[in-house]
């Protein structure tokens, strides 16, 4: 039996301990937010926090989860995440939108931890995220836009 925190709710998974986080969480809970990409930690479509900072959940089992999971169905209560969520509708980020809450995910922690950071410093955080549609410019934007909510 595995025991973590997602979103602020304890559970209990009787799942195999090598089970990925993502679909321990989209299979077991029930909480579809974070989308399979690649599986190999690369696109980072899968994106979650764990104690705060983002990870790669197509590559995270779930016997290593030191501290709570928080996905993107956990921010809607989080300052800095409904900050995040409304620059996006604001800046019209998404287009197909398989993306975006690994994007979404990776721009919280960012603001988390630097809560006014330069284009360089958003280009290197978000560079584990990759948009098919190229929204990337908007991305950035909104990631500023938020920032100045938030200050």
């Amino acid at each position: 039996m595995i025991n973590m925190t997602v979103n602020g709710r304890a559970v209990s998974l009787d799942a195999d301990p090598d089970m990925p986080l993502l679909w321990a969480v989209r299979e077991e809970l029930q909480l579809t937010g974070a989308k399979f990409g690649c599986g190999a930690a690369q696109c980072g479509a899968c994106t979650m926090h764990v104690a705060g900072a983002p990870v790669r959940a197509c590559m995270t089992p779930i016997s290593s989860v030191q501290g709570p999971v928080t996905t993107i169905e956990g921010i809607a209560s989080d300052k800095v995440g409904q900050a995040v969520q409304a620059a996006w509708v604001a800046h019209d980020v998404a287009q197909c939108g398989y993306c975006q809450s690994g994007q979404v995910m990776s721009a919280v922690a960012l603001l988390k931890a630097n809560k006014k950071p330069t284009d360089a410093q958003i280009d290197e955080a978000m560079a584990g995220n990759i948009c098919r549609c190229g929204t990337y410019t908007r991305i950035r934007a909104a990631i500023h836009a938020a920032a100045a909510q938030l200050a």
